[in-house]
């Protein structure tokens, strides 16, 4: 089983960037920490079943084989992990420090971890719907104070924009 976690009281970017990890790499299943921030559980209390994210206390008796971290450089562990679980880190911020031979770390100065997973979906182009599109969204604007942090970079509207279109797009056809 593979995985796809992020850190704790997590914010819109990581239940994004989780998403996104996940329409990279659909094998993969998304697993929502123990607290959310209070806005996020909202629109996953409204929206939850049109999202892929599992709880932790679901996750079935497994080896989890590999996980992806995102949002966070510390890799929390859930059942079925072992110590030397390989793990990749996809985190917006600089790499904070060494890690151990099991994890790697890929990352860019941009103003969400969002961004750096949407720009792979371009290429990618796989299947969103509404709800997915929105979290996405929502994901680089909280990040970025909508768009108006000074970390902001135009990466992140140009991930923004092309999420933005999307929606345009799959509105306009109905």
């Amino acid at each position: 089983m593979k995985l796809i976690l992020t850190h704790e009281n997590a914010d819109f970017d990581a239940i994004a960037a989780q998403l996104a990890a996940h329409k990279l790499d659909p094998d993969a299943v998304p697993v929502l920490p123990r607290r959310i921030n209070t806005n996020v559980r909202d629109f996953l209390n409204l929206y939850r079943s049109a999202l892929p994210h599992m709880e932790v206390n679901d996750l079935p008796r497994a080896t989890v084989e590999a996980v992806t971290v995102v949002d966070t450089q510390s890799v929390v562990t859930v059942k079925g992990m072992r110590p030397q679980t390989p793990a990749r880190i996809i985190d917006h911020h600089p790499l904070a420090g060494d890690l151990p031979e099991h994890q790697d770390y890929w990352g860019e100065p941009v103003g969400a971890t969002t961004t750096l997973l949407v720009e792979q979906m371009r290429e990618a182009t796989p299947a969103l719907s509404p709800v997915e599109l929105t979290l996405l969204v929502l994901g680089i604007y909280a990040d970025t104070g909508s768009l108006l942090y000074g970390t902001t970079t135009a990466r992140d509207i140009a991930a923004a924009a092309w999420l933005s279109a999307l929606i345009v797009l799959f509105f306009s056809w109905k």
